[in-house]
């Protein structure tokens, strides 16, 4: 899957299950009591106070992340 900002945190957390632990380490909260968290990987982001620059780098490492695995 490729990922983008626009990216929806319920598909994110679904076909890229390692990215709940990547994105609670940078400080972003994405599943709460076992449910994804509504709103775009931006929206999420731009919430918890990250610049328009740390997503777009965010999103490398997520695609980065993907092809580790």
């Amino acid at each position: 899957m490729k990922v983008s900002k626009d990216t929806s945190i319920e598909d994110l957390v679904e076909k890229v299950p390692q990215s709940v632990t990547f994105l609670r380490e940078k400080g972003i909260v994405c599943v709460v009591c076992g449910e994804p968290v509504w709103g775009s990987l931006y929206d999420v982001a731009k919430h918890k106070g990250f610049s328009d620059e740390s997503i777009d780098d965010i999103v490398i490492e997520l695609n980065q992340l993907q092809t580790k695995n």
